[in-house]
């Protein structure tokens, strides 16, 4: 397979050499993602979980930390303080050596209390589904919000920008945006509401297995005609 011809240099303030508006369309995306959903039948959250108040906690710990890892140390973190209630009485020490193998464990130790406690005194220890409600707890943010709410509750609250997310949004030319919560806007209009939910998994699953960083794996891409990127490598 011939490597793709390089879209000509331009400087940062003229915006990425491969963008024309065109890349946007919404056919173009629609047809990537029928790609992507039948390349990765399969694809899911990584990270485990049986209720939303698990999901809620393991999101915490995923901060700056892999998905494997956080499965690896919930099951006795759940198992000691199956719910709000228990964790926010829980001691601090004991919830941070559990936590510690996903970094920052204090801080993550700390925000896990925090956040139990808060739910059990504004919403009666139950993990409330909406955005705006579930914004008000410590260490949770509008990302962290919109995916509790799209897998824990399966109703579409917004597109989850995470790091493949990001990469590969830029890649397919569908946001350049730097700021998280700058590309989740563009790419809640761009993205039909009704895919919203598969839309993280199947972009997850593109970035791990060929759009990968810092380089990405361009042979047998399932999307490959269909990518304008200019950079593309097929070794």
């Amino acid at each position: 397979m011939a490597k793709a011809k390089r879209a000509p240099k331009r400087s940062k303030s003229e915006g990425p050499a491969w963008a024309t508006g065109e890349n946007r369309k919404p056919e173009r995306l629609g047809e990537i993602l029928d790609r992507l959903e039948a390349a990765y039948p399969d694809a899911h959250l990584l990270l485990e979980f049986e209720n939303p108040f698990q999901l809620l906690s393991a999101t915490i710990l995923a901060a700056r930390a892999t998905d494997e890892k956080v499965n690896e140390v919930t099951p006795e973190l759940f198992s000691r303080f199956p719910d709000a209630r228990t964790l926010a009485g829980a001691e601090f020490d004991e919830v941070a050596e559990i936590v510690h193998p996903t970094g920052f464990f204090r801080q993550k130790a700390r925000r896990l209390i925090e956040a139990s406690q808060a739910l059990v005194e504004r919403f009666g220890g139950e993990v409330p589904a909406t955005i705006d409600e579930l914004t008000t707890l410590p260490g949770v943010g509008r990302k962290t919000a919109i995916l509790v709410i799209n897998h824990a509750f399966g109703r579409p609250a917004g597109v989850v920008v995470d790091t493949h997310v990001q990469r590969i949004a830029g890649r397919l030319d569908w946001s350049h945006q730097k700021d998280a919560d700058k590309m989740e806007r563009e790419l809640r209009e761009l993205v039909p509401e009704a895919r919203w939910i598969a839309f993280q998994d199947v972009v997850g699953f593109h970035g791990r297995g060929h759009c990968t960083a810092p380089k990405p794996r361009c042979a047998d891409c399932p999307v490959d005609e269909l990518c304008y990127f200019p950079d593309k490598v097929y070794r």
